[in-house]
C-alpha cells in the first residue's frame, strides 16, 4: 500500500493551476455563448449534444446523468426545462417502465444546429489556435487518461447506476 502524498511537486501544482484556469476560462465562454446562441445553461446544452448524437435520438435518464456527471435529480429538473420549451419529450421506458427516456425534438435539434457554429468558433478561437495538431492529441490522451482514472472511482453522480434485478433475470 503506497502512502499517501502530502504536497505536490511544483510541476504538479503548476500543471493544476493552468488546468483549473483553462477550465474556468473555457466554462465562462462558453456558457457565454450557449446562453446568447441559444437560451441553454451548459448541462442543458450537453444533455442535448448527448441526445443529438444517440442513434435514435435517445438515451435513458440515468445514462444521460452518468454520461454529463450531473445528479439524477438536477438532471431531471434540466429535462424539465427543456420539455417545458418543446426542445425534449420524456416518456416511460418500454423496456423497464420504472426508467424514463429522454428524446430530442426537431425544435431542440434546431436550437442544437443553431447554437453548434458559435459553439465550434469559440472553442477554436480559445482553445485551439493556441495548440498545434500534435498539442491536441497529447491534450485529449492525457486528459482521456485522466477521466479514465477518475471515473474508476467516480462520485455518485458519474457512476452507472446498478440496474436491480428484475423476475427474468
Amino acid at each position: 500500500m503506497s502512502e499517501t502524498p502530502t504536497s505536490l511537486t511544483a510541476t504538479q501544482l503548476g500543471a493544476y493551476f493552468a488546468f483549473t484556469e483553462v477550465s474556468s476560462l473555457l466554462r465562462h465562454a462558453v456558457e457565454k455563448q450557449l446562453r446568447d446562441a441559444g437560451d441553454l445553461s451548459y448541462v442543458q446544452f450537453q444533455l442535448l449534444a448527448r441526445l443529438g448524437d444517440a442513434a435514435d435520438g435517445r438515451l435513458r435518464m440515468t445514462d444521460l446523468a452518468d454520461g454529463v456527471v450531473y445528479s439524477r435529480s438536477g438532471l431531471t429538473y434540466q429535462a424539465q426545462l427543456l420539455e417545458t420549451r418543446g426542445l425534449v419529450v420524456r416518456s416511460p421506458s418500454v423496456e423497464d417502465e420504472r426508467s424514463i427516456v429522454v428524446a430530442i425534438t426537431e425544435a431542440g435539434r434546431e436550437v442544437l444546429s443553431t447554437v453548434f457554429p458559435g459553439h465550434i468558433a469559440a472553442l477554436h478561437e480559445l482553445l485551439f489556435v493556441a495548440l498545434s495538431d500534435g498539442d491536441v492529441d497529447e491534450l485529449g490522451r492525457i486528459l482521456g487518461q485522466a477521466a479514465e482514472h477518475l471515473r474508476a472511482n467516480p462520485p455518485r453522480s458519474a457512476a452507472p447506476r446498478r440496474r436491480k434485478p428484475t423476475a427474468a433475470s
